[in-house]
């Protein structure tokens, strides 16, 4: 296992599968500038660190995944600030989403705007029972600015994310499954060991059909349904010139267990 940490963030890489929490629990994990930019050069490196295979995001403690951004820091922004923070921030769910790799987020307690932008940027998310999600920038007479807006209408439709964003409401885990926010819904001592064992399955597959596959589906969302599908046999065909390919379809027939390098 590699460990490392930096000032707001703590990473643990275990069999190709990298556990980065974000360590600021006295203000439950809330994001500033700073951590921002720690955020931003971490995933950076665990995309082109081939080690990795899988990477699980969470928050340290119990009580919050990510509480949103750090209001007293950001209280004071003028408007040319307020437009930098929030450019920072949708460069940083943009990086999460357009990694190679799969991003799992282990939502432990509180996902509040800039925490549920981030969840909503991983691939899918795991919650504590405990969880609560939800938009509250209304009640601070803003709206979300890493991308809330754009992302939950394209998750939801447009009248749920209206609700949730209008409101401020907060969804308790089993609303955010229902609403298909979130995927499963777990005790709170069992969240972590259930999203790396999901990350691990993951990380034992051929990792260049995952990224190809995540990419396909990516690329098709912004697609109409007949491009898409060009799109994906494009993929697919581009993947017979891999060894991945060979290997597994070969380990098939062999009746054996694969070993994918990635090429």
């Amino acid at each position: 296992m590699e460990n490392q940490n930096n000032k707001n963030l703590i990473l643990e890489l275990t069999d190709g599968v990298a556990l980065l929490t974000i360590n600021r629990p006295t203000v439950l994990n809330s994001l500033d500038s700073s951590v921002l930019d720690e955020l931003l050069e971490a995933f950076t490196a665990l995309d082109q660190n081939d080690a990795v295979k899988v990477v699980v995001l969470t928050g340290n403690g119990e009580k919050a995944f990510v509480a949103g951004a750090d209001i007293a820091a950001m209280a004071g922004y003028n408007v040319q600030q307020a437009l930098g923070f929030a450019r920072k921030g949708q460069h940083l769910v943009n990086v999460i989403g357009q990694m190679a790799k799969p991003v799992i987020a282990a939502v432990n307690g509180f996902a509040l705007g800039g925490g549920l932008e981030m969840a909503l940027a991983c691939d899918f998310a795991y919650a504590s029972e405990k969880a609560k999600l939800g938009f509250p920038e209304v009640t601070l007479g803003i709206i979300p600015g890493f991308g809330g807006t754009q992302k939950l209408g394209r998750l939801l439709g447009r009248s749920r994310a209206n609700e949730l964003i209008f409101t401020g409401k907060i969804l308790t885990a089993m609303e955010a499954r229902e609403w298909g926010i979130v995927n499963a819904v777990l005790p709170a001592g069992e969240l972590i060991g259930k999203v790396l064992e999901t990350a691990r399955k993951i990380a034992g597959n051929g990792l260049l059909g995952v990224a190809y596959a995540k990419d396909a589906i990516r690329s098709g969302l912004d697609m109409c349904e007949a491009d898409g599908m060009k799109y994906e046999s494009l993929q697919f065909a581009a993947l017979f010139a891999t060894t991945d390919q060979k290997e597994g379809m070969n380990a098939f027939l062999e009746k054996r267990k694969p070993v994918f390098t990635r090429a």
